[in-house]
């Protein structure tokens, strides 16, 4: 009678979770800073070894599509650690994230028994990182352009002996893997370890004085011989002036906007490639503990990333884009009861992390989460998910180096970016089936594509009062921080990451600041007096946007025609 009851009990609930409330797993999340998620598939996998990587996806599962929802460090860890999109707990840029006392899936892990750690870089809650990147957030509608980043270089450093060279991230992984073999080898509970590497975001350039941002890609010749050289490409660019306006800003404010020989291109990307590697190389170091201490069996083994990195695609270095380099991340996940050696296709982002691993743990989900629990596709159990999975994936971008709130809704073959309010900035809509370098930009050819992404984008957001939202948001931070600094305020804004270019006509830029500050109307942006490279790009907005209206025109003619609809469109059009 006991047997048939517990047959009776695995029969309706067995497939709920792969711990079938038993033996709960392990959990260990390994989570690094812009690494793009290319590399963990063919053909890109390639370019450089990184066999702790290839180690996970022989034996568990990697997510093709898998997308950060906001790509930059902070924002995007907030919708990791929250499971709920950006602009829903408004965290707008790398110091307006979480407040401290959110509950994360670690802390509904924590109350249901597990035994918790978290070590290495956390960043998901408000108030860290400097002020210079802060101000560039707030002061993006300012009528300036000025580079805000140190020129992306390659910097060698060691032997072919020189093993260790990001020191803190060693340093968190030997914590980590001493945890393992000490607190939860023992440990009668089952744990879940998170471990947050900084590899491999670029490091400070130093000469650039103590304000300065990450723009040198260094690594050792231990690291770089992992690197296929033959197989590092020096990527397609569009002509400055071809460029999406705000694409272009991104540029000039990332100091990309020089020339580049293709030597320094090629570099930058190899040395970025074996950054990764080094990254790898802790990923196994962890892998390793595991096994060692004979947990390896029982432990649901998680890698991903917060973002990518550009390493000089599009003419640009670092994030803040919804190019594939930076947005794309990587995701494998491993572990007891799951499929080995599948590739996911669907599409994937940071958000789903969180109702997956309560899922893995047997814990229901609770509260409005953005996400999908990723569980039903990788179990070998019958399980399956009662709830319809999204055929789209979200990302949006409200900090530095972009100087409009950005959108970005992937479905299918399909990339759609839209900006602030949908009419001041024309979109951009990419083929990644026939353009996987995202140089085409394909809107006002396939006119009935854009407006179908756009009315499914707001169906997930309301992105134009988002983006007043941001813009409120931004002037009100701005003019207390500026209250807050008195007399000082001219010396400490001179001198942020862009003093070199602010030089150049201080009165002008303090005027600009003022007149987005307290003016009757927002303005356009446009470049102050600085470097010969500085264009002014808005009169390409309004060429782009007349053709955006016309092409908006004729189709909503065309359908009012034909269907008798869409008359509130041909009148909007004509606004």
């Amino acid at each position: 009678m006991n047997t048939f009851l517990l047959a009776l009990f695995l029969l309706f609930y067995g497939d709920t979770s792969i711990c079938q409330k038993v033996a709960r797993p392990n959990i260990v999340m390994v989570m690094s800073d812009a690494f793009d998620g290319r590399l963990s598939f063919e053909p890109g996998s390639r370019v450089v070894q990184l066999p702790y990587l290839n180690y996970i996806r022989e034996l568990g599962s990697t997510f093709l599509n898998a997308y950060t929802n906001s790509p930059i460090c902070c924002p995007s860890r907030a919708a990791m650690w929250s499971g709920q999109f950006v602009h829903l707990t408004q965290s707008w840029n790398n110091y307006k994230c979480l407040d401290a006392s959110t509950t994360t899936w670690m802390d509904y892990l924590e109350k249901n028994g597990y035994h918790t750690k978290m070590m290495g870089k956390l960043d998901y809650t408000s108030g860290s990182h400097s002020v210079s990147n802060r101000v560039e957030a707030w002061t993006r509608d300012v009528q300036f352009l000025l580079r805000q980043e140190g020129r992306p270089v390659s910097q060698l450093v060691g032997n072919m002996s020189t093993v260790r060279i990001m020191r803190r991230d060693w340093r968190n992984t030997d914590k980590a893997t001493r945890w393992i073999h000490q607190t939860a080898a023992s440990s009668q509970q089952p744990f879940a370890l998170y471990l947050g590497l900084n590899l491999p975001h670029p490091y400070k350039t130093a000469s650039l004085g103590p304000t300065a941002g990450g723009s040198t890609f260094r690594t050792s010749p231990y690291w770089l011989r992992k690197v296929s050289s033959e197989l590092v490409s020096v990527p397609k660019w569009l002509p400055l002036t071809a460029m999406h306006p705000v694409d272009y800003y991104s540029t000039f404010t990332k100091n990309c906007s020089g020339s580049f020989t293709e030597e320094e291109v090629r570099s930058i990307r190899a040395f970025y490639y074996a950054m990764c590697a080094e990254a790898d190389a802790m990923l196994g170091q962890v892998i390793a503990a595991l096994r060692e201490t004979g947990l390896l069996n029982n432990t649901v083994l998680i890698f991903t990333a917060d973002h990518g990195e550009l390493a000089m695609e599009h003419r640009q270095f670092y994030k803040m884009s919804m190019f594939e380099g930076s947005s794309h991340v990587p995701l494998l996940i491993m572990g007891p009861g799951l499929k080995s050696g599948l590739q996911v296709d669907r599409l994937v982002s940071l958000v789903d992390l969180y109702p997956t691993v309560l899922d893995i743990a047997g814990i229901p989900a609770i509260g409005n989460l953005s996400g999908q629990s990723l569980l039903p596709l990788l179990s070998t159990s019958s399980g399956f998910s009662k709830k319809q999975p999204a055929d789209w994936v979200f990302s949006e971008y409200h900090g530095c180096n972009a100087n409009a709130s950005t959108y970005m809704l992937r479905s299918g073959r399909w990339k759609y970016i839209t900006y602030a309010d949908g009419l001041s900035v024309p979109p951009q809509l990419f083929d990644l089936t026939r353009d996987k370098d995202e140089l085409h930009n394909v809107v006002l050819k396939f006119p009935h594509v854009q407006v179908h992404l756009d009315k499914l984008l707001r169906s997930v957001v309301d992105y134009p009062e988002v983006s007043a939202a941001v813009h409120y948001y931004n002037k009100k931070a701005f003019s207390e921080w500026q209250r807050s600094l008195g007399r000082n305020y001219s010396q400490v804004i001179a001198n942020l990451r862009w003093h070199i270019d602010w030089q150049n006509d201080v009165l002008a830029n303090e005027r600009a600041i003022e007149k987005w500050l307290h003016g009757h109307s927002q303005g356009r942006p446009k470049p102050s007096r600085g470097p010969k490279q500085n264009l002014n790009m808005w009169p390409l907005f309004s060429k782009v946007n007349y053709l955006m209206r016309l092409r908006e025109f004729c189709t909503a003619v065309f359908d009012f025609i034909l269907n008798g609809t869409n008359l509130s469109r041909v009148v909007w059009c004509c606004s």
